[in-house]
């Protein structure tokens, strides 16, 4: 155990969060842009777009809502903000921009939620939050990229939305393998429960069964 780690628990944190259904997924800007290193990508994130692959085709089967965000902004930069200011080629992901469009390997569905997005947390002005509890969620399974970045403020604000955020730790990535472990680390102590796809897809049908007695 790290020295961090037992400062951590010495003061509470860490406890653990179980899952609770009914569950829902949201994919975070897994869009061209973020998938090539040349642009905003690299480090693990391209494997974390191979593991949603699975974790998305069983969300689909399993019929829970699927929301997905893209960073999308007008072609005339009038809604350029402060993150812009702070990553100015963020303005570049416009709406038929090549960067700002899915991967082919996780294009929405019928009847799944696409998000626009200008700022990093998919639920910053946008109808996320209310779509879900419309749909009863009550844990939100967290894929997408960046961990330190969009993952993260998208993690924080689904917790204060009242939803358990549940990242999906081979399903998320950046393109700084340190800001994503520290990351992982944090979220972990504060603010959502961590496990791997195969381990959170048995959790959770394991509750579903239980559910329909």
């Amino acid at each position: 155990m790290s020295a961090d780690t037992t400062v951590y628990q010495r003061q509470g944190f860490g406890t653990t969060m179980p899952p609770k259904a009914p569950f829902g997924l949201v994919v975070i800007d897994f869009i061209n842009g973020f998938a090539d290193p040349g642009s905003f990508g690299g480090g693990n994130i391209a494997e974390a777009i191979r593991c949603t692959e699975g974790l998305l085709a069983a969300a689909r089967e399993r019929k829970w809502p699927v929301a997905h965000t893209r960073v999308v902004y007008q072609d005339d930069g009038a809604d350029a903000n402060i993150f812009a200011l702070k990553v100015p080629s963020i303005v570049t992901l416009l709406e038929d921009a090549p960067g700002s469009q899915f991967v082919p390997q996780l294009q929405p569905a019928k009847g799944e939620l696409v998000i626009r997005k200008t700022y990093p947390s998919a639920f910053f002005g946008t109808t996320l939050a209310s779509w879900l509890t419309q749909r009863g969620v009550q844990t939100l399974f967290i894929a997408g990229c960046t961990t330190s970045g969009c993952v993260r403020a998208s993690v924080l604000d689904a917790m204060c939305h009242g939803f358990r955020p549940f990242v999906i730790t081979d399903c998320v990535g950046d393109r700084s393998l340190q800001a994503h472990e520290a990351n992982l680390f944090d979220m972990n102590q504060k603010y959502a429960t961590l496990m791997a796809r195969e381990e959170a897809l048995e959790a959770s049908a394991a509750l579903e069964i239980a559910a329909r007695g």
